[in-house]
């Protein structure tokens, strides 16, 4: 049962605090990774087999026949079987990031928030993804609540903002704000931005920063550029190479953060992450960014790509959570899919 407006604020939990599980969608689109699919599903079992260690992981498959592979390939991965839930589901694509529900908390129960998918306003095969955060709260009998402001559903996806679970959300105008190029919510203000933030996730706070990389077809998603890592921290990705197409939209989104101060009135605290050198499929830069990286309770898992800035960004992502492993997944076939760790999965909170 759908409550439109219950008349509170709810608050989002950081995605550093505990989760009950990570919601992943199973590989089987091959358009989403035009020649590389074969490798595709054992990249995801690794990813499956480091969550599983410190959290159940629930994945949608799209029949009894497709649960049955991916149960093959996570036994040859020693996958984390045990604690795996399979949800059969037809699915458009398995980008859970941003089709799946945003959890927030209403006191200590989880709440998923129910926001309209429509493919990035981009794509035309969104309409079963779009169903995902309502079959989520049937199956495990969630309060949900339809995210409306003025009267409509607003359009956003989890990948589009970050937040320090104190207040403070972070998100690009480029992708909330542009009114020609895949407009989410036509006519839409910083304003009312802020009011739904408020409304839905206890926001006080928004941060808004420029462009995002070059080569994110999502048109700006946050989650490519600059992630909370603690209370008062981020890290922004950073490109020195100044014939780079990023040189200049990273170099003016750190110009924006080095005046920003926090909800508490603290400082914002910027780490600069580096980038790894442009990746390219059939002339198309694909978005490989170091900052796509998931907390899972167990680790940080990093996209790696085979780059000797691999090491450096693990190595400050290391020092930046020093109570969980940091761990690199090779992620130079995933991102032909235009997306990498933090695109493909969606926590639930405790």
């Amino acid at each position: 049962m759908f409550n439109r407006d219950l008349g509170k604020i709810y608050s989002i939990p950081p995605e550093w605090s505990q989760h009950e599980a990570t919601w992943i969608g199973w590989p089987y689109n091959t358009n989403d990774w035009p020649g590389k699919f074969s490798p595709i599903p054992y990249v995801y079992a690794e990813i499956v087999k480091y969550i599983s260690r410190g959290e159940k992981v629930r994945i949608f498959v799209q029949s009894k026949e497709h649960r049955l592979k991916a149960e093959k390939v996570l036994k040859n991965v020693n996958g984390g079987l045990s604690i795996v839930e399979f949800f059969i589901k037809k699915t458009d694509r398995g980008w859970l990031r941003d089709s799946g529900p945003m959890f927030v908390k209403d006191g200590n129960e989880v709440v998923a928030l129910n926001f309209k998918f429509n493919a990035w306003a981009k794509y035309d095969d969104y309409k079963l993804d779009d169903k995902i955060p309502s079959f989520i709260s049937e199956k495990l009998n969630l309060k949900t609540m339809v995210a409306e402001h003025k009267g409509k559903q607003v359009v956003l996806e989890g990948g589009a903002i970050d937040t320090n679970g104190k207040g403070t959300l972070i998100t690009t105008e480029e992708c909330l704000l542009d009114e020609k190029i895949q407009t989410r919510n036509p006519g839409f203000t910083k304003q009312d931005y802020f009011e739904v933030f408020k409304k839905y996730f206890g926001i006080s706070n928004v941060i808004w920063l420029g462009k995002g990389i070059v080569g994110d077809d999502t048109h700006g998603h946050v989650d490519d550029l600059c992630r909370f890592v603690n209370d008062n921290t981020v890290v922004l990705v950073s490109e020195k190479n100044s014939s780079d197409q990023n040189h200049e939209l990273l170099k003016e989104n750190e110009e924006r953060l080095q005046k920003i101060y926090l909800s508490n009135g603290s400082k914002l605290n910027v780490v600069s992450l580096p980038m790894p050198s442009p990746l390219y499929f059939k002339g198309q830069r694909l978005p490989a960014s170091y900052a796509n990286f998931y907390i899972s309770n167990y680790a940080v898992l990093v996209p790696t790509f085979n780059d000797p800035n691999d090491r450096i960004a693990l190595n400050i992502l290391s020092e930046l959570f020093p109570d969980r492993k940091v761990i690199g997944i090779h992620s130079v076939d995933l991102v032909w899919g235009l997306g990498t760790l933090h695109c493909l999965t969606k926590e639930q909170p405790l």
